[in-house]
């Protein structure tokens, strides 16, 4: 894993991936990863994920905020997803556009990210959090080698529905 940070913000490169932050050349992209049944579904994200959510989410994503959120690409330029990763509470999170899954894309990125979040950023313990019935993510968090907590749900409120949220923790 090779990483970068600091005035040119994060990269980190490995398993056959660059995860770096986004720039405003990847609007057009962010539409087409966001505006998905699947991801509305699953995350906060604005539905529908259109030019004006895109250009609020870069917005939110270039603030100082403690969050690092990256594109995942595979070669530097084209972004296929997304992982992202809250310093403040270690919290993780992630998508991958529907024309890219199931090509191990979230679960690579994920190790990547949480690499750095232990060595970089030095954070003992971070977690996801997933909807019971996401076998998918389950799946994602157990091939980056997350382990499910005996944490009760967290039950939020997205959307209008009530959210049951298992956690799934990986620790340094």
């Amino acid at each position: 894993m090779t990483i970068r940070y600091g005035g040119a913000g994060v990269r980190v490169v490995g398993d056959g991936l660059v995860l770096r932050e986004w720039e405003r050349g990847d609007l057009a992209a962010m539409v087409e990863l966001f505006d998905d049944p699947d991801v509305a579904f699953r995350t906060p994200l604005a539905s529908p994920f259109d030019l004006t959510a895109a250009e609020a989410y870069l917005e939110l994503a270039q603030t100082e905020n403690g969050r690092i959120q990256l594109t995942i690409t595979t070669d530097g330029a084209r972004p296929l997803g997304e992982v992202l990763l809250n310093q403040n509470t270690g919290s993780m999170g992630y998508a991958v556009g529907p024309a890219y899954r199931g090509k191990g894309l979230a679960a690579r990125s994920l190790k990547l990210l949480t690499d750095y979040a232990h060595e970089v950023a030095d954070l003992a313990r971070v977690y996801l959090e997933i909807e019971p019935d996401n076998q998918a993510s389950a799946g994602v968090a157990r091939r980056a080698g997350f382990h499910l907590t005996d944490l009760p749900p967290n039950l939020v409120m997205d959307k209008g529905r009530e959210v049951s949220l298992l956690t799934w923790e990986h620790l340094s």
